[in-house]
């Protein structure tokens, strides 16, 4: 199974995902969405699995719900948007932690591209970047990963260009 991932778009749809993503079976989206069209775009590709994040109006945060708890192919994963960053996770997620253990963490909201094996509570973390135009942040970013027999391979950072820059097919 290919996943195509990315957060924090804020109403910003970059039309080179259609190409990144046009071989996933599923795109995830980690909140801040900013916008239905952002969805409607994304859903032309392939199915949508989200999270609302904290500039999500209304309609988004009743589409969609604050986590998302998905078992991929043996691989357990939960979506949120706000978390922090091993180990300094904020205290909601740190009491979540406690009760449920994720293979894969996925969140956005710092627009900070990173993966990291976080050893203390053996999973993987995953912040796919900002792929909107809207932050402090200088390169644009999706990522795309496998899942197959349990395990979570060919992850790959995408840039999508520097914010402010915007390219064509």
């Amino acid at each position: 199974m290919t996943i195509g991932l990315l957060s924090d778009t804020h109403g910003f749809f970059d039309e080179t995902l259609a190409i990144h993503f046009r071989d996933c079976d599923e795109i995830w989206h980690a909140g801040d969405i900013g916008s239905r069209e952002v969805i409607d775009a994304l859903e032309k590709i392939k199915p949508v699995v989200a999270v609302f994040g904290n500039i999500d109006d209304l309609e988004l945060c009743g589409r969609y719900p604050e986590d998302q708890w998905l078992t991929r192919d043996g691989v357990n994963i939960w979506i949120t948007h706000i978390a922090g960053r091993p180990p300094g996770y904020n205290p909601r997620v740190k009491r979540m932690l406690k009760d449920r253990k994720p293979a894969v963490l996925i969140c956005g909201h710092s627009h900070i591209c990173e993966v990291k094996k976080d050893e203390s509570n053996q999973l993987l973390f995953i912040n796919p970047g900002a792929a909107g135009q809207q932050g402090f942040h200088a390169m644009r970013t999706a990522m795309r990963l496998e899942i197959a027999s349990g395990k979570i391979s060919k992850l790959e950072v995408i840039e999508l260009g520097k914010r402010g820059m915007i390219r064509k097919g």
